[in-house]
């Protein structure tokens, strides 16, 4: 059973371990706005693999010669473009339905007029 990129599993000793770094260095990440892991009732962070993944995109900027400003910014600009993305292809998506739905129509009454 395969879980959700998007399910939090991990708690903060574990991510720093898979990514490298120390914990301090996450929660510094977090209170700059740059992650936000789930938190559990009694408060603990919980790290999903997606989280994971954003860690490791935000190490990789930051090698690059990227502060931390920098980075948010490219994440905000990566995030804005995901979510246009996601917009066009739900558009085309729709556009290809009424389009097919149009052949349909247009195929009927020509088989309806031989």
């Amino acid at each position: 059973m395969r879980k959700e990129r998007s399910e939090p599993v991990y708690v903060i000793s574990v991510a720093a371990k898979l990514v490298e770094m120390h914990p301090q260095t996450l929660r510094m990440y977090e209170r700059l706005g740059l992650m936000s892991p789930a938190r559990t009732r009694n408060n603990i962070r919980l790290y999903s693999d997606e989280d994971i993944a954003r860690c490791r995109q935000i190490q990789r900027l930051t090698s690059v010669g990227l502060n931390l400003a920098g980075v948010e910014m490219v994440l905000d600009l990566l995030e804005r473009m995901e979510a246009m993305r996601r917009e066009l292809e739900a558009e085309m998506s729709q556009r290809a339905k009424e389009m097919d739905q149009e052949i349909a129509r247009l195929r009927r009454e020509a088989a309806a007029g031989k």
